[in-house]
């Protein structure tokens, strides 16, 4: 049995329902296939290493723990999930490959905005793709010994990967899969994304209140609560005066659902754009509504199931959070 698949033998009997149950009546696990994102740059699993585009270019050795810096697609279809984000966000690709594993850089104005890698499904087996977020660290070690204190499980252990920095993939208290990046090239600036480019991350949770405090000593945030409807909580976390991500309850209509990272990018008109999600072959999971901001907010998946949001932000408003 190759490491690889020891690591899926290990992952499926990891305790606490790292499933969630669709409308079809299937199992999909999608946050299975995301974890494999890590063992790209492992050289012992592959003939090759697989060199990645730095995270930023030139290196600018500026760090901001926290943030997250970079999102990554495993799909079983490539070529597919190529041409659905083409056509959605106009990202284009640079493919990169080393020996079976293939990898394609999504590019927007030439700027990096996220990974894929290719995964097959084993046949009879169903599998729900994932994009996976990686959050700044300083040091990937330092920060699995706060994970492991804190309750989390390591899902892959730290590891360097070329060109690209040191990387570890972890689950938190909850069992909400995430990864940690100390990225060799530094982090990308704290500046207003463009449409097109990941804009924000929700951690969607059973707890937001210890889920909260576990990243807060991981990345040491700052939090705050902000106004929610009755039952539901909504936390913001901040660091360097800049709101990084969100902590939500579990939607009212999904208690059981499996705490999950969600991440989303911004467009100018969500409603448009749902509607080019189901004509390129996806499915819209939360219609668009008003947001807090004054925007509207989607959910959709890719056509292979790969789930994230649609999220209009005004230029007026600002991510700084006051001093």
């Amino acid at each position: 049995m190759s490491k690889k698949e020891s690591l899926i033998d290990e992952l499926e009997r990891v305790p606490g329902k790292l499933a969630i149950r669709q409308g079809h009546g299937h199992f999909l696990r999608q946050w299975l296939l995301a974890v494999f994102l890590g063992v790209v740059g492992a050289a012992p699993i592959m003939a090759a290493p697989l060199h990645l585009p730095a995270i930023v270019e030139p290196a600018s050795q500026e760090h901001r723990p926290g943030k997250l810096i970079f999102v990554e697609l495993v799909t079983p279809d490539l070529a597919a999930a190529k041409q659905f984000y083409a056509g959605l966000f106009g990202w284009t690709f640079r493919d990169i490959q080393a020996g079976v594993t293939e990898y394609a850089e999504a590019l927007l104005d030439d700027r990096p905005v996220a990974g894929l890698i290719h995964k097959d499904v084993p046949a009879g087996e169903h599998r729900q793709p994932a994009w996976l977020s990686f959050f700044s660290v300083g040091d990937v070690d330092a920060a699995k010994k706060v994970a492991l204190q804190n309750g989390a499980k390591v899902l892959f252990e730290p590891h360097n990967v070329p060109d690209r920095g040191q990387e570890a993939v972890f689950a938190d208290p909850q069992g909400a899969v995430f990864a940690v990046l100390a990225s060799s090239s530094g982090d990308p600036p704290d500046v207003l994304a463009t449409p097109g480019e990941w804009i924000w991350s929700s951690l969607i949770t059973t707890d937001p209140d210890t889920d909260a405090a576990f990243y807060q000593k991981l990345f040491n945030y700052e939090i705050f609560e902000l106004p929610a409807s009755t039952g539901a909580q909504h936390l913001l976390l901040a660091s360097d005066n800049y709101a990084r991500a969100s902590v939500n309850s579990l939607p009212a209509n999904r208690p059981k659902a499996h705490p999950h990272w969600l991440n989303y990018v911004r467009v100018e008109d969500a409603v448009k754009m749902t509607a080019k999600v189901v004509a390129l072959g996806g499915r819209v999971l939360v219609e668009p509504r008003v947001d807090r901001h004054g925007g509207k907010v989607a959910v959709v998946a890719d056509p292979l199931g790969a789930p994230f949001g649609l999220l209009e932000w005004p230029d007026t408003e600002s991510k700084e959070v006051p001093k």
